[in-house]
């Protein structure tokens, strides 16, 4: 069995590379003789990362020789069906959907979210996803939006596989980041570029202040996404009259150690949210997407977002309220997560069920047609 999986992978995307690491530990237990293929922007670095095979994402040529050897053919995890971030990127991802479809390979979405879809983008889906073999997305929001565009298709939700994530308890020491003498509470901040950016970090100085000054946080930026996601924070922390941190560009296993560690995440990247979650630290949301909105609707999340960019934020004193309000009840927000958890990972689990079906029916077709 040959497996070609597409996504975000190469960028250096903590999330995504979180996503592929689980998605490639958990192949290889349920199939210890498959071999895994990746389409990335840096094959070498993968392939050395995760010990797989690595395409050029952009070298169609070789994309192409890559899902003609596939058997089965991945696109996921991760948000890739949208034209957010621009039309090209669903034509990507999409491309390669269609071509794994026109080369009879069985061809998954897999624990993706869905949109949002403009009327093109809507389009560009249904005629591109046609003849899919089987989809999991991993919320609510998704399953309808896809269900909609590929009536004919069965589709999921599932949960989001860095759910199973395990971290490695590798030892990891924050004194020379300032951290390691102190008492205090600490925040972790993981933010992103997007909208109205000026706004956010005016509106995020203000929350970090607020919580380093009445609470005595020591408040820690976390970059997800790189240099990209330090450059924003580094306009933060320039605004702010106490004196966050920014942490360097940790690995995962060290990236959810940090995370483990904190009384409260604050965060605009998914995948922050989602470690926290995993690992039962309350969190205050900034859902720049509706994939984050969607997490805290399946996570039954009784805290509301902190704030929306892009939309005028609250008045200063109802945004602090919200702070003040999730910092006395975070006892109460770990233990929602802790009761959620089990249920949250068997639907990450479910995603390499539905997979293992479809690799059953393929293998059994294969038999039939060989006899």
């Amino acid at each position: 069995m040959r497996f070609l999986i597409s996504g975000y992978y190469g960028f250096g995307n903590l999330g995504d590379e979180a996503l592929l690491e689980v998605i490639v530990e958990r192949l290889r237990a349920r199939w210890p003789a498959a071999a895994v293929d990746v389409l990335s922007a840096d094959p070498a670095g993968t392939a050395r990362s995760y010990g797989v095979e690595a395409t050029p994402r952009m070298d169609l040529g070789r994309v192409r020789a890559a899902i003609g050897r596939a058997d089965v053919v991945l696109s996921g995890g991760g948000g890739l069906l949208q034209n957010v971030t621009s039309l090209g990127s669903l034509l990507y991802y999409g491309g390669v959907i269609r071509s794994a479809i026109r080369a009879r390979k069985p061809t998954m979405v897999f624990a993706q979210s869905i949109g949002p879809l403009d009327f093109w983008g809507r389009a560009v889906v249904r005629t591109f996803c046609k003849g899919l073999s089987a989809a999991t997305v991993r919320d609510e929001r998704s399953r309808a939006l896809l269900g909609e565009l590929l009536p004919g298709t069965p589709v999921e939700r599932t949960a989001d596989p860095v759910f199973l994530i395990d971290p490695a308890p590798e030892p990891l020491d924050l004194a020379t980041e300032g951290l390691g003498d102190s008492d205090a509470p600490l925040v972790v901040v993981a933010v992103r570029k997007w909208q109205g950016a000026e706004t956010t970090a005016r509106t995020l100085a203000a929350v970090v202040d607020h919580l380093a000054g009445v609470y005595g946080a020591r408040v820690a930026f976390l970059p997800f996404g790189g240099p990209p996601d330090a450059e924003v924070a580094t306009t933060i922390i320039r605004r702010c009259a106490s004196t966050p941190v920014l942490l360097p560009d940790y690995p995962l296993a060290q990236a959810a150690q940090v995370v483990a560690r904190a009384a409260l995440v604050v965060g605009m990247r998914l995948h922050a949210l989602v470690l926290a979650a995993r690992l039962g630290v309350p969190f205050l949301a900034i859902p720049y997407d509706p994939k984050v909105s969607a997490l805290l609707e399946d996570l039954r999340y009784p805290a509301g977002p902190l704030f929306v960019p892009g939309q005028p934020p609250p008045a200063a004193d109802a945004l602090l309220a919200r702070v003040d309000d999730a910092w006395r009840r975070r006892d109460e927000l770990a233990a929602h997560l802790r009761s959620v958890r089990p249920e949250i990972e068997r639907l990450a689990e479910r995603n390499f069920d539905v997979l293992g079906e479809l690799v059953t029916r393929t293998t059994r077709e294969a038999a039939g047609t060989e006899g």
